[in-house]
């Protein structure tokens, strides 16, 4: 009976620790986001925490720690195609706003440093 307990209490973990980030927002269009001052200033506000959040910032902003902490290992590879998009295209055109970013979401500089070489592949220089 514990064996079936702890095998129980094990599978239910393995489900939570594989959980991934909902895929409901996943067709909104980030080109469209980025070209627009007015729509990447109110997702910036959002998850700095000094603007309103639409469902879809919230969420973002929701997942946003974990998803750096765990090197979004909960993304759908959309999600992960999407967040390079977005790094890199912040770098390049709004290095303040990443760099804002960057200073409250990896403030020692972890996920930079473990990503650096990949980033630099990409043409991003951090």
């Amino acid at each position: 009976m514990k064996l079936l307990l702890v095998f129980a209490f094990i599978a239910s973990a393995s489900v939570v620790l594989c959980e991934k980030y909902t895929t409901k927002y996943d067709n909104i269009d980030l080109d469209e986001i980025l070209k627009s001052e007015r729509l990447l200033k109110n997702y910036v506000d959002c998850v700095m925490e000094r603007g309103k959040c639409t469902a879809d910032g919230a969420e973002l902003k929701k997942n946003m720690p974990d998803a750096l902490k765990e090197d979004c290992s909960g993304c759908s590879e959309k999600q992960r195609e999407g967040s390079i998009k977005v790094i890199r295209y912040l770098v390049k055109n709004k290095r303040p706003i990443f760099d804002e970013l960057a200073a409250k979401f990896d403030p020692d500089k972890t996920y930079i440093t473990r990503h650096k070489a990949d980033l630099e592949k990409e043409g991003i220089t951090v």
